[in-house]
């Protein structure tokens, strides 16, 4: 049996967050968050590099006081700079502490100044060191974050001098805490203008999906919108003007094939009734030869009439304006019309025949284009089932509608060919010996078409399952 190849594939839906544009858009704010995170890091960087350089260079003036002053005068000297510390004022609580002094004799023994213990960590060079809360200061419970120097004097004293970073940590604070709000706030802006552009283009490419499906299901008189200047819309003039080809080219062969199909049908006729004539006249001379020539000649007369009936009954259903005149039909009376018209023909040949139906809703088409339809695929199954097979017609509902499943248990069709067949004088390598056009199933397949009905070909072991699924396939 001939089966109708599968309907065309569903486009896959485009989600909001799948496109293009929101790809580049989540790319983007990789790539801006993490030069925001450099940035912070090179700006943190520099900012701790040069105030530290510039705190060396007051410790390094503060080191130039003291090695003007004898040993003697040192520890007034130091005791005087602490009291001028003591008296800084506060700040919201908190005493401006910003110098710190240590005297340690050769031994380490503290002598004067308020650090307490000479740092490990901090040597007699010219270049300073980072102590975080590792300085033992009084009259201070914890240990502040300093950049601490180091002399060590002709007697074998060292001088330890400090200066507190806790104004450097609160600037870099400050400036870290503002590039983060400004860049969190930039990408904010960024990611909403971008969603905003990306809604934009998802409505064009939506509206181009719901065209595209329509030309994709034989509406060629469909054309892209074209409504700017971008590579969207110079992708759609060229599809534009591609479909203007496309369709005067197969109107130009539809007219041709067309007018053939018309001016050779007419001769034919002629020639059929010349032959009817010349088969009365044989019987009347009694040429057996002769009458059976005639008949074989008769009988491919009838092929090519009914092969040019098809072509010409395609391209009418092909010219049809879609669902124009469709109706509410009811797929069970039609299918109970189709199997009484082919239950005798299923009888003579001993082939088992049956209807099987369940209560459906009526269907949106044309009347007589479907039951032309169920007519060829019934009678494409008998046709194509051996004597003493089987025939079934199983109408079932689903949830998203009808169902008819056409199933014969003839010569089957092999995977490869399901898509074939649809096309026209296709036949099946199985099918070869058997008399027809391959033209009928084109017929079922223009209907179809027509009607947005899906059709599936499946292998019912043996023979043939043809599904016909009857809603209609959404062109949003």
């Amino acid at each position: 049996m001939k089966a109708l190849a599968t309907s065309p594939a569903k486009a896959p839906r485009l989600g909001r967050w799948h496109s293009t544009t929101s790809w580049l858009l989540s790319l983007y704010a990789v790539i801006f968050s993490l030069s925001v995170l450099l940035l912070l890091g090179f700006i943190g960087g520099a900012v701790v590099t040069d105030m530290q350089s510039k705190t060396d260079a007051v410790l390094g003036w503060q080191f130039l006081y003291f090695d003007a002053l004898p040993d003697s005068a040192l520890r007034d000297a130091i005791a005087a700079r602490l009291e001028r510390e003591h008296t800084r004022p506060s700040y919201a609580g908190t005493r401006l502490h910003m110098n710190y002094y240590g005297l340690f004799g050769p031994d380490g023994r503290h002598l004067a100044g308020d650090i307490t213990t000479l740092p490990s960590d901090v040597a007699a060079v010219a270049s300073g060191e980072t102590l975080d809360r590792t300085l033992s200061v009084m009259p201070e419970d914890q240990p502040p974050v300093v950049r601490a120097m180091a002399r060590k004097r002709a007697d074998g004293s060292m001088l330890v001098i400090a200066r507190s970073l806790a104004a450097v940590r609160e600037f870099r604070k400050t400036v870290i805490e503002s590039l983060i709000g400004g860049g969190l706030l930039c990408l904010l802006a960024g990611v909403a203008g971008g969603y905003a552009l990306s809604l934009r283009l998802l409505r064009r490419v939506k509206e181009l999906r719901r065209v595209t499906k329509r030309i994709s299901h034989g509406d060629l008189a469909q054309r892209l919108p074209v409504g700017g200047r971008d590579e969207l819309d110079m992708l759609a003039q060229l599809v534009n003007h591609m479909l203007d080809e496309v369709e005067r080219l197969m109107n130009e062969v539809k007219v041709a094939c067309d007018g053939i199909a018309h001016d050779l049908r007419t001769p034919l006729a002629h020639l059929h009734g010349v032959l009817a004539r010349a088969t009365e006249r044989s019987n009347v001379i009694g040429d057996e030869a002769m009458s059976t020539l005639i008949a074989r000649a008769s009988v491919e007369t009838d092929s090519l009439l009914a092969r040019f009936q098809a072509m010409l009954r395609i391209s009418e259903i092909g010219a049809l304006q879609r669902q124009g005149g469709f109706a509410s039909v009811q797929l069970d009376t039609i299918l109970a019309e189709v199997g009484e018209l082919y239950e005798p023909v299923a009888e003579n040949r001993s082939i088992g025949f049956a209807i099987e139906q369940e209560r459906v809703e009526p269907v949106h088409g044309d009347r007589a284009l479907l039951f032309e339809m169920f007519v060829n695929l019934i009678d494409n199954a008998i046709k194509f089932t051996p004597d003493g097979g089987t025939v079934r017609v199983v109408l079932k509902h689903t949830p998203a509608g009808a169902r008819v499943d056409v199933i014969d248990s003839g010569i089957g069709i092999a995977p490869h060919e399901r898509e074939a067949v649809l096309q026209r004088f296709y036949r099946a390598d199985s099918a070869r010996h058997i008399a027809g056009s391959g033209l009928g199933l084109s017929v079922v397949s223009a209907v179809a078409r027509l009607h947005d009905f899906s059709i599936r070909i499946e292998d019912a072991a043996p023979g043939t399952r043809v599904t016909v699924e009857s809603w209609c396939h959404t062109l949003a």
